[in-house]
């Protein structure tokens, strides 16, 4: 029996981005012994038994939460702001849960191991979207003077979900969680506690986003003890780009001591002439190496 799932979801026009997560995680060996599910947010029935013959289970999401009807209507992608919280209703057979978003794949699967140990005990596995060579983390706009406007992204979600000043305050200059990747055990508190931030952030929120706002919430203001993991375990690649190690044919990241890419997240996307790489793998760009060269690459996971 499996004890450990990585868990998914997708749509059909994600579909093509979930079986390369899919498939970067089988080419390892140490998969065999971690079962791989999926939410179905909308996939077709060519798709789903394509998938069979890949994962354990296939469950068909749902709005764990209600949401007002036309906030959702012809969104169905929409349910993994909901239904990522409520993982152990889906798959009860397991004992630790590691998410990982359908736009992402696995480079490195030391890191998946590290996600599985940071959950131990109840604790929430997780990184931060800060780190060296991340050069702006809130946006100020300044007026006059010594007076200016800042912006956080946590801030702004806080206001408009209505959960009070107090909270949007001590969540505002916290370094933003990125929900994208995330681990934890089936019986930690954690799920209970992000649960019922999202049924507060939803209330009045946008639907999108709301998620990550409630697992900010059950982190800075709940104290949900939390696991942080290095940036290389969810490196999202709009924030900062990889080097390339054309020596070992893998992505690293771009200081020293240049750690290998663990999960690389094209989260945001990337964006060349107008379009974005995750919907045409045919995108390429230019990268640095570890030799001060220049390559063109994807990043993409490729076979």
């Amino acid at each position: 029996m499996k004890k450990n799932v990585i868990v998914s979801l997708a749509d059909a026009n994600y579909f093509q981005l979930l079986e390369e997560l899919i498939d970067s995680v089988k080419r390892f060996k140490e998969s065999e012994k971690t079962a791989i599910c999926i939410l179905d947010a909308g996939l077709t029935q060519e798709q789903k038994e394509k998938l069979s013959k890949k994962v354990d289970e296939i469950k068909l999401a749902e709005w764990d939460i209600e949401v007002p009807d036309n906030k959702v209507k012809g969104k169905e992608w929409l349910k993994s702001q909901v239904s990522r919280a409520f993982l152990p209703k889906y798959f009860p057979n397991y004992e630790k849960y590691l998410w990982i978003d359908s736009d992402a794949w696995v480079n490195d699967w030391n890191c998946i191991e590290l996600y599985f140990k940071a959950c131990d005990d109840g604790k929430l596995g997780i990184t931060q979207t800060i780190g060296p060579g991340y050069k702006i983390t809130s946006k100020v706009n300044w007026l006059f003077g010594k007076l200016a406007i800042i912006k956080s992204q946590n801030f702004k979600h806080a206001v408009k979900s209505k959960i009070g000043y107090e909270k949007a305050r001590k969540l505002a200059f916290a370094p933003h969680i990125n929900i994208g990747v995330f681990s934890l055990e089936k019986n930690s508190k954690g799920w209970s506690s992000w649960q019922n931030n999202l049924s507060k952030t939803l209330k009045a929120g946008n639907i999108f986003g709301s998620e990550g706002l409630a697992i900010n919430m059950s982190v800075y203001v709940d104290d949900l003890e939390t696991e942080f993991l290095p940036l290389n375990c969810n490196w999202i690649t709009s924030n900062l780009l990889p080097k390339y190690d054309e020596n070992q044919n893998t992505f690293v990241e771009p200081y020293l001591p240049n750690y290998k890419i663990g999960i690389m997240h094209l989260a945001a996307g990337i964006w060349k002439d107008g379009v974005d790489m995750r919907v045409d793998k045919s995108v390429k760009i230019e990268l640095d190496t570890l030799d001060n060269s220049k390559i063109i690459k994807s990043l993409r996971f490729n076979n």
